[in-house]
């Protein structure tokens, strides 16, 4: 006589096993590819890191360098991504609502970014914005002072996250109506109104989605930002950087350290903004 046992019967990992094995192939490859590729990298950095006592993993977290580095990244990250925010959306109108000559060209200079390796983006703006550079001669007489400089750390952070602002924007506005705003001015609106009233509402959770992606994109930068700062601490170290220099020293744990304490800082922010952008659509901004 064969006896059945149900699965909520058998231990944990084996009902796991069977809810998985019920699941379509679509589902079964797509949570293979997300444990492969996201789950167990995360894991071994948290489990790399939990090594550490409580108490010494604070201590490596708040080290005065390391302080230093959190202000630098996550301060210069959010700064970039507000004004790429702005900036990203007047190119993204641009582009969908005019036709002007060498548009195509302009386009394919948007994504330019996501193509070029971030060490040559580096290498191009710490040449372009040092002393001797086309733009940094014309900054340096009155003092202003790019390559190699906190201000340079934030200039390679608005270059490499731009697209995202623009390239999240484009398609939403390309589904928007223009006669809801001539309707609106027909009625009396200024532009102004008609723009922060009409234009805007449906645009802030794309608007909020890019910026959200061009700072995390900008927190985790490395090969620009390495070659146009002078990586001192205090100054304008990245947490990126902190985390190759600990590497390079052998210290792992404190490497690790470093990183779990930016994976969890970052996860925060962009919780805070996917937590407004689900307030925007709700409220309507």
């Amino acid at each position: 006589m064969s006896v059945s046992v149900h699965p909520a019967s058998t231990p944990a990992w084996k009902n796991y096993l069977y809810q998985v094995g019920k699941l379509s192939w679509p589902w079964r490859i797509t949570l293979g590819y997300l444990t492969v590729m996201l789950i167990l990298p995360v894991s071994a950095l948290i489990l790399k890191a939990s090594t550490e006592s409580p108490i010494n993993f604070w201590r490596i977290a708040t080290t005065p360098v390391a302080l230093a580095t959190y202000d630098v990244t996550f301060v210069t990250s959010l700064i970039a991504a507000a004004i790429n925010g702005v900036f990203g959306f007047l190119i993204a109108w641009v582009l969908v609502r005019y036709d002007f000559p060498l548009k195509r060209f302009v386009e394919a200079a948007i994504d330019l970014p996501f193509a070029l390796p971030t060490s040559v983006a580096g290498l191009t703006l710490a040449t372009v914005y040092s002393e001797n550079g086309w733009i940094g001669s014309l900054l340096a007489p009155l003092g202003i002072k790019v390559a190699f400089t906190r201000l340079g750390v934030g200039v390679a952070m608005l270059f490499i996250s731009l697209p995202f602002v623009v390239r999240t924007l484009q398609p939403v506005m390309q589904q928007m109506e223009k006669e809801i705003e001539e309707a609106s001015w027909s009625l009396g609106a200024s532009q102004w109104q008609t723009f922060w009233r009409v234009v805007l509402p449906p645009l802030m959770p794309a608007l909020l989605t890019g910026v959200a992606l061009g700072f995390a994109r900008a927190v985790g930068e490395y090969g620009s930002v390495v070659i146009v700062a002078s990586n001192v601490p205090f100054k304008d170290l990245i947490a990126s950087v902190l985390i190759i220099q600990r590497l390079e020293q052998y210290d792992y744990s404190g490497a690790t350290v470093i990183g779990v304490v930016l994976l969890g800082i970052s996860l925060l922010i962009l919780l805070a903004i996917n937590l407004i952008q689900a307030w925007g659509r709700r409220y309507e901004l």
